[in-house]
């Protein structure tokens, strides 16, 4: 039996990875706390739905998470991103995606939202988790920056069942923080205190998001090449 499967002899193996998983989970932190597409959307979600479709959301974005960490275990993430053409084509769906978020927002107008501080719902379920889940899937940043984790950060000699175990972690504590965020701006005195100008709000929040996807369009125009390392204030 090979070295570190049976208890006795994993334990200590194990423990050999804590200060790997410590580095991915502050950087994972870092990260998450930047502001970006993923935060633009949970903050509309949270001032303009249900506190319910503002979790599902937070779901949606977590689940995104574990694309992006399974096509990097697969290594597939490695061939997205040495393949010129194919990350530009990324870049340029999750522009257009990105654009068309920042359309709907943009089109917003005083009849037609308010911030939420009833029991309205606007937004099926799903549809709330398919826009956490596609803001966080069609975001080549975060590509970027789980591809840059898998080859930088955690070494290759880690086994792959901690490997994915990172990846758990990560859309886990990716759904929690963006959870909380549902709850903070849910809570009816912050709703209150946005409530004169919900449309405004959703005005400003397509504003970011068309200027995020200009970024991306520019990108790739200029074809200005990916980090080689994961970046601290890259948003997911």
């Amino acid at each position: 039996m090979p070295s570190g499967i049976t208890k006795k002899q994993g334990e200590p193996e194990l423990q050999n990875y804590w200060p790997e998983f410590l580095t991915v989970a502050v950087v994972h932190l870092l990260a998450v706390a930047s502001p970006g597409p993923d935060f633009a959307v949970m903050l509309r979600q949270a001032l303009c739905q249900s506190r319910k479709n503002a979790l599902l959301t937070a779901l949606g974005v977590g689940i995104g998470i574990l694309v992006h960490v399974g096509y990097s275990l697969l290594g597939i993430g490695l061939v997205i991103q040495q393949s010129v053409w194919l990350f530009n084509l990324l870049k340029m769906v999750g522009a257009l995606y990105l654009t068309w978020t920042a359309l709907q927002c943009l089109r917003a107008r005083a009849s037609d939202i308010e911030v939420q501080t009833g029991p309205r719902v606007s937004q099926s379920g799903f549809a709330a988790v398919r826009l956490g889940f596609l803001t966080n899937a069609l975001n080549p940043k975060a590509t970027l920056f789980f591809v840059s984790l898998f080859s930088v950060v955690i070494s290759p000699g880690t086994p792959i069942e901690l490997q994915a175990g990172y990846g758990i972690y990560m859309a886990t504590a990716t759904a929690l923080w963006f959870a909380l965020v549902a709850v903070f701006f849910t809570l009816p005195g912050v709703r209150r205190g946005f409530s004169r100008f919900g449309h405004w709000l959703d005005r400003l929040m397509g504003g970011v998001l068309l200027l995020l996807a200009g970024q991306l369009l520019l990108s790739t125009v200029s074809g200005s090449e990916p980090p080689s390392g994961p970046t601290p204030g890259m948003d997911r």
